[in-house]
């Protein structure tokens, strides 16, 4: 079965390069969310097995999508240029990859919230 992997991401090359690597990898990737309303429509037309959510979309916080995607028990991560201090407490405990990333440093982490959740 092909894991399904929500990119949100308002910076075309990056979610275009990330889009790329995962299907390499053997990741279906559904259409790319640009804003906190798009992801949140992907999530109802779409499921959804993991999601890499940059925290910052053109100045409005992603932080409703992550609301979501707890609520429906869809693990995610963290992508931001800002670093842990950009993160507010409720959502420390979730992973954070730091800007620039490199897909070797953000796959694993994928494969290791997929393994949680099929455990």
């Amino acid at each position: 079965m092909h894991q399904r992997v929500l990119i949100v991401e308002d910076e075309f090359l990056i979610a275009s390069m990330l889009e790329a690597h995962l299907v390499r990898l053997g990741y279906l990737v559904p259409p790319i969310a640009a804003t906190v309303e798009d992801a949140l429509a992907t999530l109802d037309a779409h499921e959804i097995n993991v999601a890499v959510i940059d925290i910052n979309l053109a100045g409005t916080a992603s932080f409703p999508v992550a609301d979501a995607l707890k609520a429906r028990g869809i693990p995610f991560l963290f992508t931001t240029g800002y670093g842990q201090s950009g993160v507010p407490e409720a959502y420390r405990g979730y992973p954070i990859v730091q800007k620039p990333y490199r897909i070797a440093k953000l796959e694993p982490i994928l494969r290791g919230l997929l393994a949680e959740t099929s455990t």
